[in-house]
């Protein structure tokens, strides 16, 4: 699938950051990983998964961005709006794309001028290190440097269409989620459920599930991180499950936890506080707000937060996008943006608990995108 969107959503995207880049005083940008060409481009392929091949989006301070990729890809991405698509046969051990890219540069970038990467927190530049020096060399009356945050602050804030995707992802997730019952009971290996709940999550929608963590343990778990082992659940377990899955090129990320039998006491005060702690930080999104002020708004009714470092995340084309819900980040609240609240307690004895809900800034205030969870922590029969 080569976009997602109409052509004017990727060309309103240009346009704001051309225009970013004239303030910043950026000739073109160079952009190497799959989510920054594909906020520009719309190329939409699981064949990212490949390392093998490089692929490069120059986006110039005028006119329409050019695309420098491997042969491979010439097809598909001649199905999107970019129309100057220049390929190299893929893999070439001896120049894999450097000199024509270079070539590329050179023609919209003058002697003199800057060429930005993005280059902050949660950036990396997809290419051989040898093949950047290479670059570099190849072009040495041009200077590279950052991209000013330009893609940063502009990811940050998604489009009706993008929000319309999350959501999308989210109600998949959640038809998936009310249906865990169906195959989490005791005696059931950890490893068979999330199996099976990978292909809920397809039957009822998903494109593809990169990502399913969780965790199963008497009275809460050590981390939300793990991959499954083959024990099998327990009457007394607390089963968590989180999953990232994608439906159009956009995540969702949210978790839920099921009591293995009758909850105890503790367990529903602990998951009810959680929800109380999710809210809490639902209240406090709005615009204006810092990100900052919905980590302490969370923090204060569970006690803390600090062992996970962060109690929530950007989100969008990626699992995990900036910002991050911390004392430190104090940007603002814009509509638009997409956040993850994500909440956790402690249980004691190294044992946590943690929830997760995903939301969009409106206007006035925030909006539920995933099937909000109520206080009561739902019991499967053992």
């Amino acid at each position: 699938m080569a976009m997602i969107f109409p052509e004017a959503e990727y060309r309103a995207r240009l346009a704001a950051i051309q225009s970013g880049m004239a303030r910043a005083g950026r000739d073109a940008l160079l952009l190497t990983t799959e989510p920054e060409i594909r906020y520009i481009s719309g190329f939409l392929t699981r064949f990212w998964e490949s390392s093998t091949r490089p692929w490069f989006l120059i986006v110039p301070v005028r006119g329409d961005p050019v695309a420098v990729i491997p042969g491979i890809g010439q097809p598909l991405m001649a199905q999107g709006w970019i129309a100057d698509i220049r390929c190299w046969p893929s893999p070439d051990y001896a120049d894999d794309g450097v000199s024509l890219l270079a070539s590329a540069l050179a023609e919209f970038v003058p002697t003199g001028g800057a060429i930005g990467v993005p280059s902050g927190g949660e950036t990396h530049l997809r290419m051989p290190l040898e093949s950047w020096a290479a670059l570099r060399a190849a072009l040495p009356l041009r200077s590279f440097g950052d991209d000013a945050g330009i893609l940063r602050r502009l990811r940050m804030v998604k489009s009706a269409d993008e929000i319309a995707c999350i959501e999308h992802a989210c109600a998949i997730a959640g038809r998936a989620f009310a249906r865990v019952p169906e195959i989490a009971r005791a005696g059931v290996p950890l490893s068979h459920v999330f199996r099976r709940f990978q292909m809920l999550c397809l039957e009822e929608g998903a494109d593809w599930v990169p990502y399913l963590a969780g965790a199963a343990a008497p009275g809460g778990y050590a981390d939300v991180i793990s991959p499954a082992t083959d024990a099998p659940l327990r009457q007394g377990d607390v089963l968590m499950l989180d999953t990232g899955l994608v439906r159009d090129g956009y995540f969702c990320d949210f978790d839920r936890n099921f009591s293995i039998g009758p909850a105890s006491p503790a367990l529903r005060e602990a998951h009810a506080a959680l929800i109380a702690a999710t809210q809490a930080g639902f209240a406090a999104a709005r615009p204006g707000a810092r990100v900052c002020d919905l980590y302490h708004a969370m923090a204060a009714v569970t006690g803390g937060g600090v062992e996970s470092g962060r109690l929530g995340h950007g989100l969008g084309m990626q699992l995990t996008e900036p910002p991050s819900l911390i004392p430190a980040d104090d940007t603002v609240l814009a509509p638009g943006m997409v956040l993850t609240l994500e909440p956790l307690i402690s249980m004691g004895q190294g044992r946590i608990l943690v929830h997760e809900e995903n939301i969009v800034i409106t206007e006035q205030c925030a909006r539920w995108l995933s099937p909000v969870a109520g206080p009561e922590i739902m019991e499967i029969a053992a």
